[in-house]
């Protein structure tokens, strides 16, 4: 054992008497992470500068960095002010935390992005960028990108946030969805189509989880939601007195992929 695997054995055995993080919990799992960032954009040339930003720029630098792959989306209903929403896809912690350093190192982005990068206080290129981060769930712990975003075919996307009174609240939903409800294998039976499901670990509206999905058009969504919500699994679950009273508020929004999306 040398001595960087000893010193990570040592802290870890080091934490479990007081109620830390056991050695099986502390390994590396499979489960990626998902960070949403909206950019609160400047209605008119600005906005489409930091669309031309965004994916001629810094996805590819992102991609380049090891993020991937990474969603851009319009809202089409739900948030009622200039939004672009970037998915980005981490394979660990690690790059969350050093994305902006290990991009503001790439001479090609920086020298790209200059515009948008380098823009004066008197003249900003957006507004504010807000973000969350998010833990993939343990029964789909990893985004599914649709075969429509390859093929640029037309599409829809849901994202839903549900929010939760209590830590114990959220973690039973979360069971919910996960082996001991099944309700993503519900939802893929009936038609609702998952890019990921994942629990807020950093973001508004605490404790609550954010879950994605995709449809061809509108009309395929209401159909999907229909089916589910008179599927007699759905229903029995549903009716689990174990899940109740699991959800305080529901956020919904439909967004439409920009033409730089790789989701």
């Amino acid at each position: 054992m040398n001595r960087r695997d000893f010193l990570s054995a040592s802290a870890v055995a080091g934490l479990a008497p007081f109620g830390g993080i056991s050695a099986a919990a502390a390994r590396q799992d499979e489960r990626q992470y998902f960070e949403i960032r909206r950019y609160q954009a400047i209605p008119g040339p600005k906005q489409r500068a930091m669309g031309g930003f965004l994916g001629e720029v810094a996805i590819p630098a992102m991609n380049r960095a090891g993020v991937g792959p990474v969603g851009a989306f319009t809202v089409t209903y739900g948030e009622n002010r200039p939004t672009i929403i970037l998915l980005l896809v981490h394979p660990t912690l690690e790059s969350v935390v050093t994305l902006r350093e290990r991009l503001m190192a790439d001479s090609e982005y920086r020298q790209a992005g200059a515009e948008v990068l380098d823009a004066p206080l008197g003249d900003p290129a957006f507004v504010r960028v807000e973000s969350s981060l998010l833990r993939a769930f343990a029964d789909m712990p990893r985004l599914e990108a649709p075969a429509t975003a390859a093929e640029r075919s037309p599409r829809i996307f849901e994202l839903r946030r549900y929010e939760s009174h209590n830590d114990a609240a959220a973690l039973r939903k979360i069971e919910m969805f996960n082996e001991r409800g099944g309700e993503i294998k519900i939802f893929r039976r009936t038609g609702l189509t998952p890019v990921f499901f994942g629990e807020t670990v950093i973001g508004p509206r605490m404790p609550n989880l954010t879950y994605m999905l995709t449809f061809p058009d509108m009309a395929a969504r209401d159909a999907a939601w229909s089916t589910f919500q008179n599927d007699p699994e759905w229903r029995r679950l549903s009716g689990d007195s174990y899940f109740a009273d699991t959800v305080s508020n529901i956020t919904d929004e439909i967004l439409r992929p920009t033409q730089y999306s790789q989701i």
